[in-house]
């Protein structure tokens, strides 16, 4: 059970592993883009490349889905990436349902975990099997792994390694659970964390926060969904993006206010030092590197991000 890219290294793993993938259950198909095409999930894609049976229910608790998914006579369910499960769903296998978890839980359990061990300046995170129950990512810990975090590593580049090392973990947990090696053990709540959603207000950059803050939020939301921040120019706003910055030794500029030479860089101020800009998307412009954006745009010096 699983929906985005991040999933199908999973998928693909136990697909080649000694195990029978009996079906998929991802989400319906729908509608985006200016022409309204219908695109599919990334577990879709794979599943229909290797004639695996696809279901996609519009909701887990209908009938007539729940007869479909007992009929495969699964032993195991396997979720990864995919949304929260009703009791009559996790609970309908012999063996249980296990999720794979991009954190060392009990830590950053929720929706954006490896985001934010990189906005909080982590210098190391993992990921995690476990047992599915009624609560949200509190079920009993199966396996961990320990995998660092690098300096100037962005969310995409952590995610992508985990991507593949968290679907080794996948076939070694289904294994010892075939095996019946495994030995489930309960969280300890007192040392929990949470990562929330990631929305519009917990994306805005504060200019008014320490530099190593700033750039490590828009490393843990880069390249997606993005830290962003408003640009207050003579005639309008603009919302830009940023991707990647680095901090500037011995610039000093009040909160928000910018500085360029119309050319190779800009610096906006923060509490500390300043940060420069390397790479960032302009509402309306694709995302570039600063000299490319100043080769085509006079920028203002009077101009001022909030």
């Amino acid at each position: 059970m699983g929906t985005p890219e991040f999933a199908v290294a999973s998928l693909d793993a136990l697909f080649n592993s000694s195990h029978e993938v009996v079906g998929v259950v991802t989400v319906a198909d729908k509608a985006s883009g200016r022409g309204r095409k219908v695109h599919s999930s990334a577990v879709k894609e794979y599943a229909l490349s290797k004639n695996i049976l696809t279901l996609q229910p519009l909701k887990l608790k209908d009938s007539g889905f729940l007869k479909a998914l007992e009929g495969l006579r699964a032993d195991l369910f396997v979720v990864v990436a995919f949304r929260m499960l009703p009791d009559a769903v996790w609970k309908m296998p012999s063996k249980g349902t296990i999720n794979l978890h991009g954190s060392l839980l009990p830590r950053y359990r929720g929706a954006a975990p490896i985001n934010w061990a990189v906005i909080n300046g982590d210098k190391e995170t993992g990921y995690s099997s476990f047992y599915i129950n009624e609560e949200i990512d509190k079920g009993a810990l199966l396996f961990q792994e320990r995998m660092p975090i690098h300096e100037d590593e962005d969310a995409g580049s952590v995610h992508d390694r985990m991507m593949l090392l968290g679907a080794l973990l996948v076939v070694k947990t289904v294994n010892a659970i075939e095996e019946e090696s495994a030995n489930a053990q309960p969280q300890n709540d007192i040392v929990a964390s949470h990562a929330p959603k990631l929305n519009n207000e917990n994306r805005r950059i504060d200019w008014t926060k320490p530099s190593t803050e700033i750039k490590n939020l828009i490393r843990g939301l880069s390249p997606y969904p993005s830290a962003y921040s408003i640009l207050h120019t003579n005639e309008e706003e603009l919302t830009v993006k940023f991707f990647k910055v680095e901090k500037v030794e011995g610039e000093s500029l009040s909160p928000g206010i910018i500085k360029s030479d119309g050319k190779t860089f800009l610096y906006i101020g923060s509490r500390g030092e300043s940060l420069s800009i390397l790479e960032l998307q302009v509402a309306g412009k694709r995302r570039m590197s600063i000299k490319d954006l100043l080769n085509g745009w006079e920028l203002d010096p009077n101009w001022q991000f909030h």
